[in-house]
C-alpha cells in the first residue's frame, strides 16, 4: 500500500500568533525576540521577511535591514497553548502524528479515523479547521513519504497546499534545486555545488558509495532522496534526541561567579522541560561562546539519567571549572542534555543523568 503522508507547517507561527492577539501589529513587520544589541530573532512575520529579516538573525542586523521592525518578546506558553489546539485537530484524523516542533508535524493518513480516501481532502479540511479554530494559516504538503511531503509544504507558502503524486515524484526530484532539498543545508549545498551537483538529477548520478565517501553517513540518505525515496515512518512516540537552552548576555561575563549564576538559570529552563515531559538525559553539555565568537563545548556522561536540578548545576559547574576563566569574556552560555530516556525505560536505575 502506498503511504499517504501530510506535512503541516504553520506560517510564521510565533509572529502570526502575536499579530492575531494584537491588532496593532497586523500588516506590520514583526520580529519575535529581543531588540537588544545581543538579541536574536526567533521568528519574523512575512512583512518583515520582505526586508530580508529571518529567524536566527542578530536583532541589530534585522533592525538595520528593516528600520520599522517591531520587536515583540516571545510568549512560549501562548504558543504551546495554540499548538495543542492544532494538535487536537490532527488527532481527529489519525493517531499517527509526529510533531517536529510547536508549529509543524507529519501525519500518516494512509488509513484514517474518518475513512477519507483522499489525503488532499484531509489536508484541506485540516487547514480550514485550523483557520476557524485559531485564526492562523498553515501550509500543507502531501505525498508518499516524509521527505516529499516536507518538500511540498515549502512550495507555496504562506497558506499553501501542494501535492506530489506517486508517479510525479522521481521527475519532480530530478528538477529540484539542491538547496531546496530537506536535509541539505546551505553549507552542504555549497559543497555539492563545488562537486557539480546542482539538482536532484545531478545528485542521482552519484553512487551511494561516493556520496558516503564525500558526506559520511548522510551520503546514504542523500542517495535515497535523490530518487524521491524515504522509508522513515511517521513516529508518534518519537523522543527528542536532546534538549538545550542558552542565553546571550547584554554584557560579557567575566569570572566563574558570574558564569555560575548565569548557568544556574539556564539549567533551570532545561530542568523545567524535563520535569514537564518526564524525559531525562545522561549526558550534560555546556556551550560557551566567547566575546571574539570562538565557541567550545564540554560534556560529561553519567551512567544513569540526571533528574534533579542541583545535580545539573553541579555538573555544569564542574565542566566550567575545566576552563581557564582568567581574562576571558563570555557572551553566551548554553546547557543541554542528550541520551534522553523516560523513567519507565530505565528499570535498573532510580537516579537519572544528563546529556546534551
Amino acid at each position: 500500500m502506498i503511504s499517504k503522508i501530510i506535512h503541516i507547517d504553520m506560517d510564521a507561527f510565533y509572529a502570526s500568533v502575536e499579530q492575531r492577539d494584537n491588532p496593532e501589529l497586523r500588516g506590520k513587520p514583526v520580529a519575535v525576540g529581543g531588540s537588544s544589541k545581543r538579541g536574536v530573532v526567533a521568528a519574523a512575520s512575512y512583512e518583515a521577511r520582505q526586508f530580508g529579516v529571518h529567524s536566527a538573525m542578530p536583532s541589530v542586523v534585522a533592525a538595520r535591514k528593516c528600520p520599522e521592525l517591531i520587536f515583540v518578546k516571545p510568549r512560549f506558553d501562548q504558543y504551546k497553548k495554540v499548538s495543542l489546539e492544532i494538535r487536537a485537530i490532527f488527532n481527529d484524523y489519525t493517531d499517527l502524528v509526529e510533531p517536529l516542533s510547536l508549529d509543524e508535524a507529519y501525519l500518516d493518513v494512509t488509513t484514517n479515523k474518518k475513512n477519507i480516501p483522499s489525503a488532499t481532502i484531509i489536508a484541506k479540511e485540516i487547514k480550514q479547521r485550523i483557520k476557524q479554530k485559531t485564526g492562523l494559516t498553515a501550509s500543507a504538503g502531501i505525498s508518499i513519504n516524509k521527505f516529499l511531503a516536507k518538500t511540498a509544504s515549502d512550495l507555496d507558502k504562506p497558506d499553501g497546499l501542494s501535492v506530489i503524486l506517486p508517479d510525479e515524484a522521481e521527475a519532480f526530484v530530478e528538477k529540484l534545486p539542491i538547496h531546496k532539498f530537506h536535509g541539505i543545508g546551505k553549507v552542504t549545498a555549497k559543497k555539492m555545488n563545488r562537486l557539480g551537483i546542482y539538482t536532484g538529477k545531478d545528485l542521482k548520478n552519484w553512487s551511494e558509495a561516493n556520496l558516503i565517501k564525500r558526506f559520511g553517513k548522510m551520503g546514504g540518505y542523500y542517495h535515497k532522496i535523490a530518487s524521491g525515496q524515504d522509508d522513515r515512518k511517521v513516529n508518534p512516540n518519537r523522543i527528542r534526541k536532546s534538549i538545550s537552552s542558552e542565553d546571550t548576555f547584554e554584557e560579557d561575563l567575566t569570572g566563574m561567579e558570574e558564569m555560575m549564576e548565569a548557568i544556574a538559570g539556564i539549567a533551570e529552563n532545561v530542568h523545567g522541560w524535563m520535569e514537564k515531559n518526564q524525559v531525562f538525559g545522561k549526558t550534560l553539555t555546556v556551550k560557551i561562546k566567547f566575546s571574539d565568537f570562538r565557541q567550545i563545548t564540554r560534556s560529561k556522561t553519567s551512567p544513569n539519567p540526571i533528574t534533579d536540578l542541583d545535580t545539573m548545576i553541579k555538573t555544569a559547574g564542574e565542566l566550567l571549572a575545566t576552563l581557564d576563566t582568567n581574562n576571558i569574556k563570555v557572551r553566551l552560555l548554553g546547557v543541554g542534555l542528550s541520551n534522553l530516556t523516560r523513567p519507565d525505560e530505565n528499570p535498573g536505575g532510580q537516579q537519572l543523568t544528563l546529556e546534551f
